[in-house]
């Protein structure tokens, strides 16, 4: 079974647009600052970090003066990066995660599989357009297809309902994490790769 004290992984990405430094372990409390120069977006990573019990440190500089679009996609590509490192050859893991997770009226869903085949589905018709703190609505679809992308996962997201983009996007980001928690967890009776292939990274 995986070490749990193995179980992290350090990236740094710099490109001509953004750099971007992560630090994750995937047997956390919520630890770390997340600093990306968009409020919004940080109020999220918090979320995630706390919920998805991950200690995570994000510290990124980017070409905010042209919005935050490379900021998001980016740092959900080195965040995905840090996931699939962490994860390692994904001896031991549950491998799924779900959750349904409310926020005040809204409500949003999350189903997950570490399988190492990336693909999103993001359901997301009541989010209106429009920005939150910074945050442009249409970058969360963005964050999430970086992440499961290079994450290798397949990634099912919903806003079942809602009025308030706020509490919509909240509330995906709280499954998201609940749903993670649950996927990466150490199953004690997995002695292996769960799968019937043998592997879930090729």
């Amino acid at each position: 079974m995986a070490d749990p004290m193995m179980r992290g992984a350090e990236i740094q990405r710099a490109t001509r647009e953004t750099e971007v430094s992560i630090a994750l372990a995937l047997d956390g409390a919520g630890a770390g600052a997340r600093r990306t120069g968009v409020g919004f977006f940080d109020h999220m990573l918090d979320l995630l970090a706390r919920h998805g019990r991950l200690d995570l440190e994000v510290a990124v500089s980017g070409d905010l003066e042209t919005g935050a679009h490379h900021t998001v996609e980016d740092t959900g590509i080195v965040l995905g990066q840090a996931l699939d490192r962490a994860l390692g050859e994904r001896r031991g893991i549950t491998r799924y995660g779900s959750a349904v997770v409310p926020m005040d009226e809204a409500r949003a869903s999350c189903a997950l599989d570490i399988s190492g085949r990336p693909f999103l589905r993001l359901d997301a018709a009541l989010l209106p357009p429009g920005s939150t703190g910074g945050l442009d609505h249409e970058l969360v679809e963005e964050f999430f297809r970086a992440l499961s992308t290079n994450a290798r996962l397949t990634l099912h997201l919903a806003v079942e309902t809602g009025a308030n983009a706020h509490h919509m996007i909240e509330a995906l980001f709280k499954a998201f994490a609940r749903a993670l928690r649950d996927a990466v967890a150490l199953d004690p009776t997995e002695t292996g790769v769960p799968s019937t292939k043998g592997t879930l990274t090729a």
